[in-house]
C-alpha cells in the first residue's frame, strides 16, 4: 500500500514506515497548497500529517483510497473529522507523550514575560547596557506566592499545575467538567468560575482545544475583567485568544504581557505583536524538543500502520460505524 508523509520527519522513522508501505515522504518539508495535497494523496491508502495540512471535503473527495489521517499533534482541527467518518476513512492523533514537554515550554513563557528576558536580552544584545545596576532595570512580576489560573485543565493543564507547587503558588482553575475531588486535592487546584478566574489569577495559562465552541475563548470582554498586572500564555491552539484584542490591550497597558506559542492564522503574526516590548513569541514549539517529537512521529506510525493492517488503532479520534 502507498502512503503519503506530508512534511519532513526522523528518517528512521521512514525507514521503519518503508519496511511496510510504499512512502511518499516531503523531505523538503515545504508545506503543500491544497491542491498539490490533493494530487500527491491520490492512489494512497493513508496518510501521515501535520496540524498546517488542512483535510476537508474537497480533499477528502479526490481520495477515494484513503484509509486513515494520522495527524502528528494532539488537536485535530486541521481535519474534517465528520466528513472522514461518513467517507470510512480513521483519524489518530498522538495525545500523551507531549504532555509535560508543552506543559514545559508555557512555563518558560509565562517566566519569560513575567521577568522581561526577551526584552532583557535585546537590551543587552543591542549595547544599551551602560550601567551595571540600576533599583528600577526590568521591574518584572512575582512568580512565587501568586495566584495562577488555568483555563482548560486536561492533561497539559494538570501537568503545568504540577509545576507550579515549586513556586507555592496558588491555582485556581476552569474547565467545563470539573475534575474529581481527589484530582483536586492531588494537584492542590480549586475550580472556579471564569469570570472569578480572570478576575483573581496574576498569571492566566490558556490550554483549551480549539474548536468552534472555543473560538475566541478570551477576548476583548475577557481580558477587561483581567487584572491590570496580569499575564497571559497562549500555548494551546490558535483561534482560542483573540490577537486583534490581546494586542490592543498589551499596546494600551491594560494588562502586563503575554507569552504566546500559537497564533491564528499560522504562520502569519498578527502584525501588532511585533512593535510590543511587553510580549515573548515563538513559532509554535510547544513540543520541540527531539526526544517528544520522536515519540509523536513514532506513534503516528503505529496509529497508520495498525490501520492499514486491520488493528484497532492505538489512538483513535473518530469510530466508523460498521
Amino acid at each position: 500500500m502507498k502512503i503519503l508523509v506530508t512534511r519532513q520527519i526522523f528518517p528512521e522513522v521512514v525507514e521503519e514506515l518503508r519496511g511496510r508501505f510504499e512512502v511518499e515522504h516531503n523531505e523538503d518539508d515545504t508545506p503543500w497548497p491544497p491542491e498539490e495535497l490533493a494530487r500527491r494523496l491520490a492512489g494512497k491508502a493513508g496518510a501521515i500529517a501535520t496540524v498546517m495540512d488542512k483535510f476537508d471535503e474537497s480533499i477528502l473527495a479526490r481520495s477515494p483510497e484513503l484509509k486513515v489521517i494520522s495527524n502528528i499533534a494532539v488537536g485535530y482541527n486541521n481535519i474534517d473529522v465528520p466528513a472522514c467518518t461518513r467517507r470510512g476513512i480513521r483519524v489518530t492523533n498522538t495525545p500523551g507523550v507531549l504532555d509535560d514537554t508543552t506543559a514545559d515550554l508555557a512555563w518558560s513563557l509565562l517566566m519569560a514575560a513575567a521577568r522581561r528576558i526577551a526584552e532583557a536580552d535585546a537590551y543587552v544584545r543591542r549595547g544599551d547596557w551602560k550601567i551595571a545596576f540600576g533599583v528600577q532595570y526590568f521591574l518584572g512580576q512575582d512568580i512565587h506566592h501568586a495566584t495562577l489560573g488555568i483555563v482548560g485543565m486536561g492533561r497539559i493543564g494538570q501537568a503545568i499545575a504540577r509545576r507550579a507547587r515549586g513556586f507555592d503558588m496558588r491555582v485556581i482553575y476552569h474547565n467545563r467538567s470539573r475534575l474529581p475531588e481527589a484530582d483536586e486535592k492531588r494537584l492542590d487546584a480549586t475550580w472556579v468560575e471564569r469570570d472569578r478566574l480572570l478576575a483573581e489569577a496574576d498569571f492566566i495559562v490558556v490550554m483549551a482545544p480549539y474548536s468552534p465552541a472555543t473560538h475566541h475563548l478570551i477576548g476583548a470582554a475577557e481580558i477587561a475583567k483581567m487584572k491590570p498586572t496580569a499575564v497571559l500564555v497562549n500555548s494551546s491552539r490558535g483561534g482560542v485568544v483573540d490577537d486583534a484584542a490581546l494586542a490592543t490591550a498589551l499596546r494600551e497597558g491594560r494588562i502586563a504581557a503575554a507569552g504566546l506559542d500559537v497564533f491564528e492564522g499560522e504562520p502569519n503574526v498578527h502584525a501588532g505583536y511585533l512593535g510590543l516590548r511587553n510580549v515573548v513569541v515563538t513559532p509554535h514549539i510547544g513540543s520541540a524538543t527531539r526526544a517528544t517529537r520522536m515519540m509523536m512521529c513514532n506513534t503516528a506510525a503505529a496509529n497508520l500502520t495498525a490501520v492499514l493492517e486491520g488493528r484497532e488503532p492505538p489512538n483513535p479520534v473518530n469510530v466508523i460505524p460498521v
